[in-house]
């Protein structure tokens, strides 16, 4: 792409954003200069605090209560607008038409009462693009255009009644209903599995080919590498590398670049029954009675036409100790519901799970209680599971009191012991929820429930929510635990590339089944299921040529 004026449609020059706290003004952004042209993809990509999003919000007025903004320039062409100079409800005027907006979440972005058609036609009339009488027919053309299967009807559902896939594509819809220049896309394909993520990337680079500029904010190289002409990295505030995609990619100048680059390229690495000798691990934990034998369980529920419908049909598997068993899927495949069953926290209808030889149907309440100590939950987002008034100390020492009581010093005592388990020091203790980064959180997490001393962890999604670097930071903690402890990890992922660097063995499953198992590398390697051939070939890795070639994925469109 060229950078005549004519072309460009953004330039930032010199952006100093910073935020007014209890300690005084905290700089978020320094410096930042970036310019987006029609028809390209400028990918700014880094960890969360680096203030990629905070760069992004600024130009659209959003950074904020008690930001201050500056910057030499902030200006969109064609026709010229100085965004520095604008206030006020003069920003009604950019948002939407000017520069369309995608965020991450769809579920909280749109409203849970107005219809998806009903959303976008109110962009459409906030802009006056088309007549009132011609509001819904748009709406639905939009929706068309955004490749939601039969528009007409996904127009009258609500958000809620729309799997992630869909939620996003009518996120997408409603940004672009007044036909902005400028798309800034803010994590859009964070939360979604990996074919619905290569749908969303597909979309958005049609979007880039008919002359729309777009601004994509990240955390994954891996992700960035289909859709991206040019990468800017940001670290603690500054752009730290900037160039072509290709070149970014292939030979990254700066180190935080090659950390990135390095822990986005673990899905296409040899995976974990290659190295370390895990092997002969696993061999010696499967000589023996598994830890969780999980034999045709069945879950279903009633639909809102009032039919029930199957979540998990006839699933089975065996678990070993310190073996580390993935299960991969998309949304509604059945993973959680499998690993809720698990947990004892539903009741299957059909089949059994046993925990270390005990049936959990054969348990009384009192039981299951005594028993559930041996089994611990991870999930995806720790700061949703804590009790913000607690402390760090709290927080662990009730899961420590819940199995059993001990004398103050040996319960402290312990807690310092959990906190070392994870790599954090005793100053934790007296911190809450909010004082800590989303790692560190995780690492709570995780002693919580190492706390009542297991033989089983499941780890659902354990680190989605996580950028990539401190992605393996959690899953080296895992590797560490697994050594040291002889635990069991069940592991819920939609990231193939977590499984493949952390599982000794994979489960498959769509639509409620198992559609395939074996071992890591038979899965990777050779992949005999035509969705996991479909899964492996969505897969995103950094060395990807950027982008317009993504094409979709056959046959897996989102239906609902």
């Amino acid at each position: 792409m060229g950078t005549t004026e004519a072309a460009r449609l953004l330039t930032l020059a010199g952006l100093e954003v910073s935020f007014r706290g209890r300690q005084g003004w905290t700089e978020a952004v320094r410096g930042v200069s970036l310019s987006v042209d029609a028809g390209e993809c400028l990918a700014v990509v880094g960890e969360s605090g680096s203030g990629k999003s905070v760069t992004a919000r600024s130009l659209m007025g959003l950074a904020g209560p008690g930001a201050q903004v500056r910057a030499e320039r902030i200006s969109l062409h064609a026709p010229g607008l100085d965004l520095l100079s604008v206030r006020g409800r003069q920003w009604r005027q950019v948002r939407g038409r000017r520069i369309g907006l995608v965020l991450q979440d769809a579920l909280t972005s749109l409203d849970p009462l107005r219809t998806v058609g009903a959303e976008v036609a109110e962009a459409l009339r906030n802009h006056r693009v088309v007549p009132r009488g011609e509001l819904k027919g748009r709406a639905v053309e939009l929706l068309a255009d955004a490749r939601i299967p039969e528009p007409a009807l996904r127009s009258r559902q609500f958000p809620h009644q729309l799997s992630g896939g869909l939620r996003q594509r009518a996120l997408i819809a409603t940004a672009l209903a007044a036909q902005p220049p400028l798309l800034i896309a803010d994590e859009p394909t964070t939360a979604l599995d990996v074919t619905v993520q290569a749908e969303i990337l597909t979309l958005l680079a049609a979007r880039k080919e008919a002359g729309t500029g777009i601004l994509l904010i990240s955390h994954d190289l891996a992700v960035v590498a289909r859709l991206a002409d040019r990468i800017a990295v940001m670290r603690q505030g500054e752009i730290v590398e900037e160039g072509p995609a290709a070149r970014v990619l292939s030979a990254p100048s700066h180190p935080y670049t090659q950390r990135l680059l390095a822990a986005a390229g673990r899905a296409s690495g040899p995976g974990r029954s290659a190295a370390d000798g895990a092997g002969e691990a696993r061999g010696a934990g499967e000589a023996g009675r598994p830890v969780l034998q999980v034999d045709g369980v069945r879950k279903s529920f009633r639909s809102p036409d009032g039919e029930r419908r199957p979540a998990v049909d006839g699933v089975s598997f065996r678990l070993h100790a310190g073996e580390t068993l993935g299960i991969v899927g998309e949304s509604g495949s059945g993973k959680t519901t499998t690993a809720h069953m698990v947990m004892g926290l539903l009741e299957p209808e059909a089949g059994e799970i046993q925990l270390l030889g005990g049936a959990w149907s054969a348990l009384t309440e009192r039981g299951r209680r005594s028993v559930r100590r041996r089994i611990q939950l991870v999930q995806q987002d720790p700061l949703g599971s804590f009790d913000p008034r607690y402390t760090v100390g709290q927080i662990i020492g009730e899961a420590l009191g819940a199995h059993g009581r001990r004398g103050v010093q040996a319960h402290h005592d312990r807690l310092v012991e959990l906190l070392e388990l994870v790599g954090l020091g005793p100053e934790m203790l007296e911190r809450r929820p909010r004082q800590l980064s989303g790692g560190q959180r995780q690492r709570v997490a995780i002693a919580r429930a190492l706390a009542p001393e297991p033989e089983v962890i499941v780890c659902d999604e354990p680190v989605s929510a996580l950028d990539v670097s401190v992605q393996e930071q959690i899953l080296e903690l895992f590797d560490d635990l697994q050594q040291r402890l002889g635990v069991a990890l069940l592991l819920i992922s939609h990231d193939l590339g977590v499984v493949r660097r952390s599982c000794d063995r994979v489960l498959v499953m769509r639509g409620g089944e198992v559609v395939e198992s074996g071992t890591v590398a038979e899965v990777f390697r050779a992949p005999s299921h035509p969705y996991t051939q479909a899964l492996l070939a969505a897969l995103p890795r950094p060395q990807d040529a950027p982008a317009t070639s993504g094409g979709a994925l056959a046959g897996t469109a989102e239906t609902s």
